[in-house]
């Protein structure tokens, strides 16, 4: 679990890890944020392994720290702002075992407070909103998912590149390995945004995204592609209606967001144009 918000996130998380119906999982805490968020998680939670790296290790190299400090047959990544259900790693399991190699479940919201928390998770997370697709997938979210783990410890070169989970799916799948959806394992996120916070992390997102998509290519084609991207912000906003209404739910907190959707779906494109033209800088250390 990398940890880069707060401990009040983390404690949630955590609880809903401890009160599992199921085998109570090896929690590895990977953190970037300092001693007092050390401390706090040693006197509440002893029994997680706390894994500390600089501040500006990213999500992705985090996820390796993690994944490499483990031992067990099957590897579990949320965040530290997901809240699984009581029955996550009894499913986890039982699909690994019925011949899965990485299975993923949809995320919905539990952060319903504001409307910026609900344009921000809309925003995000329309795509995986459930239900989706029980069975063999293409694709799979990345805070909601288990590995079997003997398929990811040759895969150091690939870890090592720091990308986000799509890249290592992408390349699992091309391996042969089987990526399972299942309707059944819904995690919640919650997670807690200013009009700002969210404007800013949407922008690093997408800039790291397409920085790295582009790294290795000449500079006409990543001209091309950042103009391209200009183009981005209305796809994204059809795209979040779309996935919302094709949901048949939450039809009203969707209406309601449509003007924060605006300048949201601005950020996503502004952070691709900067990251096929200029690289992604330091953008994915920033992510949240």
């Amino acid at each position: 679990m990398p940890c880069v918000n707060s401990v009040s996130d983390f404690r949630t998380c955590a609880n809903a890890l401890l009160a599992q119906t199921g085998p109570v999982p090896d929690i590895i805490v990977v953190e970037r944020l300092g001693p007092e968020f050390v401390a706090l998680v040693r006197k509440e939670f002893p029994q997680a392994r706390i894994l500390s790296v600089e501040r500006d290790t990213t999500i992705p190299q985090m996820r390796t720290i993690g994944i490499r400090a483990t031992e067990t047959p099957v590897v579990g990544i949320i965040e530290d702002h997901v809240v699984v259900p009581p029955t996550w790693t009894k499913r986890m399991l039982a699909e690994i075992e019925a011949g899965s190699d990485v299975v993923a479940g949809p995320v919905d919201n539990m952060a319903t407070e504001t409307l910026v928390d609900w344009a921000a998770f809309l925003c995000e997370y329309s795509a995986v909103l459930p239900p989706l697709n029980d069975g063999p997938s293409d694709w799979l979210p990345g805070n909601n998912t288990a590995y079997r783990r003997e398929i990811l410890v040759h895969r150091d070169a690939l870890l090592d590149e720091g990308r986000w989970e799509n890249y290592l799916h992408d390349h699992l799948k091309a391996d042969g390995a089987t990526l399972t959806l299942c309707n059944d394992i819904i995690s919640g996120h919650k997670m807690h945004y200013t009009f700002g916070l969210y404007f800013a992390q949407r922008y690093y997102y997408s800039r790291s995204f397409a920085g790295a998509r582009v790294k290795d290519e000449g500079l006409g084609k990543r001209i091309l592609m950042g103009f391209a991207a200009f183009a981005l912000p209305p796809i994204v906003y059809m795209r979040v209606l779309r996935n919302v209404l094709g949901k048949g739910q939450y039809k009203k907190q969707l209406f309601w967001s449509l003007p924060l959707l605006v300048p949201f779906a601005l950020s996503w494109g502004a952070g691709e144009v900067a990251g096929y033209w200029f690289g992604a800088g330091r953008s994915l250390s920033k992510v949240r």
